[in-house]
C-alpha cells in the first residue's frame, strides 16, 4: 500500500487498529461501506515463548462504526486463533489485556475500550 493510502486508511480507521489488524477489502452497498479486517499473525505477548501455529480465524464480527460523509461505515472483523503446539489448546489474543495497556498498546486501546464487548462475544464453537 503506498505511503498516501496508508495515511488516508490510518485517518479512517480507529486508531491503532492497523497496528493487530490488515485491511483485506472494502465494499460500498446500497446500506453504506464494509471495511474487512483479518487479525494479523502476531503471537500474544502472554505466549511469546510458546510454540503456536495459526488455526484460522473465528466467525466473523461486524461493528457498526462511525459514518463516513454520510455512509454508514461497518467494521467486519475476524479475529485470529492459534493452537499451542505443546497442549494442543486453541487460544485467542486477550483483547482485556490490550485494552488495559498490559500490551503497551495506546492507539488500539481507545478503539476496544468502546468495542472490547462485542470482539470477546465472537467466540468459536470446538
Amino acid at each position: 500500500m503506498s505511503a498516501s493510502y496508508e495515511t488516508l486508511v490510518c485517518l479512517i480507521l480507529p486508531e491503532g487498529i492497523l497496528e493487530y489488524f490488515e485491511l483485506i477489502n472494502v465494499s460500498q452497498t446500497e446500506t453504506g461501506l464494509n471495511i474487512y479486517l483479518e487479525e494479523k499473525n502476531i503471537v500474544p505477548a502472554d505466549y511469546e515463548n510458546k510454540r503456536l501455529e495459526s488455526k484460522g480465524f473465528l466467525p466473523e464480527t461486524r461493528i457498526q462504526d462511525f459514518p463516513i460523509r454520510g455512509h454508514k461505515v461497518t467494521l467486519c472483523i475476524k479475529r485470529r486463533r492459534w493452537e499451542v503446539k505443546e497442549t494442543a489448546a486453541i487460544i485467542t489474543r486477550d483483547w482485556n489485556l490490550v485494552r488495559k495497556g498490559g500490551a503497551n498498546d495506546n492507539g488500539i486501546r481507545h478503539f476496544f475500550k468502546r468495542y472490547i464487548w462485542i470482539i470477546t462475544q465472537s467466540v468459536a464453537i470446538y
